[in-house]
């Protein structure tokens, strides 16, 4: 019996083991191809999981591409960053580090608040930004006591340079930091969260800013596992940004601001027949390198609460009216609809009735009996409402715009204004009253509802003095190298029928003859400012706008003087004209804010504008310099 239960308890251990043998196989088994599993049949998926954990992925920004002037010179380009970052672990304490490093730099340098809030918001291992822009003085002065500074390191980075400060700076505009709007606003790209990453905030910087951006570089780092770097592994530098080349000429564009000194104005040079604006000025500027570095709050309040805007590019945001040089599409208006002839001639006494309202001409005795080409001359106001009264204001209109007033000309930068050309619908949409003829009158000389920009006021001359071709403005000829993805590419000039503006011959000569007279005629109103070199005499029209009403008080007791007004009582000076005129090239826009009387002011200005363009040609240079040994007495070389 009790060998049969020795039996039974062997036979149910033998069992036991044998089921606790075939589930040790079975896990063995298990565990063996789950190791198979793992490091044969998916080795390299896993090994990669390891190795992502282990190496980090950076993106390093490249440079951005330069602007250029036509001539290659640089405008806008990258400068060295030097700079200082703390590294916290290294230090004991963060004051004492920055109290030692104020021995070496001013102290209003350092932004400490923001460094103390970006130590407690990164790793104590992650280097923080505390000055930037450093010269290279201070940034040698500083590393060479580095021992003495526990935590703070030497950084050397990239920055946007502007080297002629407030003269591009209209045009090329500036580069700042990317905003939450920003990464709102924009296509994705991983560049834009990069801190210490520029994208353009205004002008060509912002225009053609995908242009200029280059492609992204890579860097393969090797980390542990709190993220700290031990060792970069490879390499790639990214591809910088194509260089942009301007219209611009730089001379030129130095000469205008020079020129133009501290008045509050804007001028256009451009070619009439490519569109290209060899200079674009907007007086008084700013320098873009405080905003590419960081604008305190004190200048930035200084900016905006200066009366003449200098942070508003006036010649393609400022809305004025175009005064008497607006008369000239008034003309071909007239013209064009066959309701003059060339030889219509309108009396002039000082001034012309229109139910009790009595509307002056700015020759208080008046002009006479005047034909077209001495009405543009002598600028004649009665000439031009009797004619405005005739073809009404929605053919004045219909004029305008395709001379390119009151639209916007999609200018190679942002913020281009489209001014106003006012018509019968306009003011019954607008305002819900009907068109009155004595509005008519108004828009006749330019004043009224009319508004135009300085850019729009040069294309119309351009136009005018082509033979009536759509030439449209730009600012960009070209771009180096292959268009990347999203890139913004210049503009060309239409061709063929697109390129014709439709106005007879005769009209425009008409027109450009007047012009002619204004500046070398016996009465015209700018003859004083007049180009006196053989073969480049130029043509133009002066305006002065009104920018309140003159009272009939103050015509009956004589209107004060212009330096004796308040400046933003004062009128605003204008002028247009082009050159030479037997064979037009370059044609030119002046407005000056409360400068008074356009021929005075503003016609001197843009006949030095036009004569430097001249000088600086290359292909006009010879012809110049004999012209001016002849005008001092000797002869031909």
């Amino acid at each position: 019996m009790a060998g049969d239960q020795h039996k039974e308890k062997g036979r149910t251990f033998s069992r036991r083991a044998l089921m606790l043998a075939g589930g040790q196989a079975a896990l063995m088994s298990a565990l063996a191809g789950r190791l198979y599993y793992l490091q044969v049949l998916h080795a390299d998926q896993y090994a990669m999981m390891a190795d992502e954990n282990r190496i980090n992925m950076r993106l390093l920004p490249p440079l951005r591409g330069r602007i250029v002037d036509r001539f290659g010179l640089e405008v806008a380009g990258n400068r060295h960053n030097y700079r200082v970052v703390l590294i916290p672990e290294q230090t004991k304490s963060i004051e004492a580090t920055l109290d030692a490093l104020e021995e070496f730099i001013p102290a209003e340098m350092i932004d400490r608040e923001q460094v103390l809030t970006d130590v407690k918001r990164k790793r104590s291992f992650v280097p923080i930004p505390v000055v930037d822009n450093l010269s290279w003085e201070q940034f040698a002065r500083i590393n060479v006591n580095s021992p003495s500074l526990p935590g703070i390191q030497m950084d050397v980075g990239s920055t946007r340079d502007y080297p002629y400060g407030n003269l591009f700076a209209h045009i090329v505009g500036y580069v700042g930091a990317v905003s939450e709007r920003d990464l709102q606003n924009q296509e994705y790209d991983p560049l834009l969260e990069l801190p210490e990453f520029r994208i353009g905030k205004s002008g060509i910087e912002k225009y053609y800013d995908r242009t200029l951006r280059g492609k992204a570089g890579l860097s393969r780092v090797e980390v542990n596992a709190y993220g700290r770097v031990i060792r970069e592994l490879t390499r790639q530098e990214g591809i910088p940004g194509n260089d942009t080349v301007l219209t611009i000429d730089r001379q030129l564009q130095d000469f205008a601001v020079r020129r133009m000194g501290k008045e509050s104005a804007a001028a256009v040079v451009m070619d009439i027949h490519t569109g290209d604006i060899l200079t674009m000025v907007s007086v008084p500027s700013f320098d873009p390198n405080t905003f590419a570095r960081g604008i305190s709050s004190t200048e930035w309040k200084t900016l905006i609460e200066d009366p003449k805007r200098p942070l508003g590019n006036k010649a393609i945001g400022g809305q004025y009216p175009p005064g008497s040089t607006f008369k000239m599409i008034v003309a071909l208006a007239a013209l064009e609809a066959g309701v003059i002839s060339e030889e219509h001639r309108v009396f002039c006494g000082g001034h012309t009735e229109l139910g009790s309202h009595r509307f002056h001409c700015w020759k208080r005795g008046g002009h006479g009996w005047m034909d077209m080409e001495e009405a543009i001359a002598q600028s004649c106001d009665i000439y031009f409402y009797e004619i405005a009264r005739k073809v009404g204001v929605d053919k004045i209109a219909e004029m305008a715009h395709r001379f390119g007033l009151g639209e916007t000309l999609e200018i190679d930068i942002l913020g281009e204004r489209k001014g106003l050309i006012p018509t019968r619908a306009w003011k019954e949409a607008v305002q819900g009253v009907s068109w009155q003829l004595g509005e008519t009158y108004n828009t006749g000389i330019g004043q009224g509802y009319v508004l135009t920009t300085p850019l729009q006021l040069a294309v119309m001359t351009a136009r005018l003095a082509n033979g009536g071709k759509k030439v449209v403005p730009r600012l960009v000829r070209s771009v180096t190298g292959a268009a990347q993805e999203g890139a913004v590419l210049p503009r060309e000039n239409p061709g063929g029928e697109a390129f014709d503006l439709g106005i007879s011959r005769k009209s425009l000569q008409l027109v450009l003859s007047g012009m002619n007279k204004v500046m070398n005629g016996a009465r015209g109103t700018a003859r004083a400012a007049r180009i006196e070199v053989e073969g480049w005499e130029m043509a133009g029209k002066t305006g002065t706008a009104q920018v309140r009403r003159i009272s009939r008080k103050e015509r009956l007791e004589g209107v004060r003087k212009t330096d004796e007004k308040p400046w933003e009582e004062r009128d605003h000076a204008l002028f247009v004209g082009y050159a030479p005129y037997t064979d037009p090239r370059y044609a030119v826009s002046v407005i000056v804010e409360h400068g008074g009387s356009g021929s005075s002011v503003a016609a001197p200005i843009a006949r030095d504008l036009l004569q430097e363009t001249l000088r600086l040609d290359p292909l006009r240079k010879p012809s110049y310099d004999i012209a001016i040994r002849r005008q001092n007495g000797g002869g031909d070389v």
